[in-house]
């Protein structure tokens, strides 16, 4: 099978979509199928398995859509999508996040990409994303990088909660640490790792200070190597997003670290975290620290939600996601 395979982010470095696109890609070659990545980020030659073509034209994108069994974009992208429907090939594309605007409303580019999806066959990253498509979608997950964390299930725990992400106000790390403050006056005093770096580290520093959390709370910014490990020597994670998350990969590598899951409920992250985990709604600082609360001191229930963690994962393996996606692919090909 020839796919063509559409990431708009398409760098060397590791993160995001762009991660997603490049462990499908590898896990499609492992399975014998015929790769080509079109991107419209620029970057270095890449030594990997498959063709990377980086800004190509709409006369290219046209002549590889004609040459591929089927097209797979991953998220969409109008720009290449128009291209790409007149080729009249299978057009598979993936729902990484909401069609909406960060308002929660719908502009004209929103209305112009659902119009376009009814000529597509529809894939969403968890349950949450597809309720909200007015066209029919089928349930895939994403994969997480399952290598990067092997070995990490029996790393003794000596610290209590980790927050891994993006330091900004959608991430919500302002209301762990009031939910920390709320178990303090509870006579709990657990200790929280933050890994990531981003512009609200100052303002959380000095919330840290304010709340008189300072010798509870650690901030070890961003970390390229080594994350899995750090992670793993606590009992929790933490994903206390304020915003509905279309899915949540990091709540896999908690799972995947040995981590039993607090996380905020609406979006994808039941999905993502399934049986592992305690769910609160989002942005409910009192919700959050009564799980958290529950998970430190009831330690049969934090070990059975971690140990769920094996099972669950099994259907986030690489492998896995891609042969949902590569059976997906021969039913839509033309025999």
């Amino acid at each position: 099978m020839r796919i063509l395979l559409c990431s708009h982010w398409f760098f060397p470095s590791v993160g995001g979509v762009e991660t997603i696109s490049k462990i499908l890609a590898e896990e499609f070659v492992r399975a014998g199928a015929t790769v080509t990545v079109v991107t419209n980020t620029p970057g270095p030659e890449m030594d990997v398995s498959y063709t990377v073509m980086r800004r190509p034209s709409h006369k290219t994108l046209r002549l590889l859509a004609r040459e591929s069994d089927v097209i797979f974009q991953n998220l969409i992208s109008l720009r290449t999508l128009v291209s790409l429907i007149l080729s009249r090939k299978p057009i598979v594309v993936t729902h990484q996040s909401w069609l909406r605007r960060t308002d929660g409303k719908r502009g004209l580019e929103n209305y112009t990409k659902l119009l376009a999806l009814r000529a597509c066959h529809n894939v969403s990253i968890s349950k949450a994303i597809a309720a909200s498509l007015p066209v029919r979608s089928i349930v895939i997950g994403n994969p997480f990088e399952a290598k990067a964390f092997e070995g990490l299930l029996d790393t003794p725990h000596d610290k209590d909660i980790v927050f891994l992400g993006r330091l900004v106000s959608d991430k919500g790390c302002d209301l762990l640490l009031h939910a920390l403050a709320e178990l303090k006056a509870k006579n709990l005093f657990p200790s929280l790792t933050v890994i990531g770096d981003g512009p609200e580290m100052p303002t959380l520093q000095a919330l840290t200070d304010q709340l008189g959390l300072r010798g509870q709370v650690e901030f070890l910014g961003a970390l390229q190597e080594g994350r899995g490990e750090i992670v793993a020597r606590h009992h929790i994670m933490a994903i206390p997003s304020i915003w509905a998350e279309p899915f949540g990969v990091v709540a896999l590598e908690g799972v995947a670290s040995g981590c039993a899951i607090v996380a905020s409920s609406r979006g994808g992250l039941p999905d993502a975290g399934g049986p592992c985990g305690l769910y609160f709604p989002n942005g409910d600082v009192k919700a959050l620290a009564s799980a958290l609360g529950q998970m430190l001191t009831n330690v049969p229930l934090r070990k059975e939600l971690a140990a769920n963690g094996p099972a669950h994962l099994k259907g986030f393996q690489p492998a896995v996601i891609a042969g949902h996606y590569l059976e997906l692919f021969r039913s839509v090909v033309p025999s």
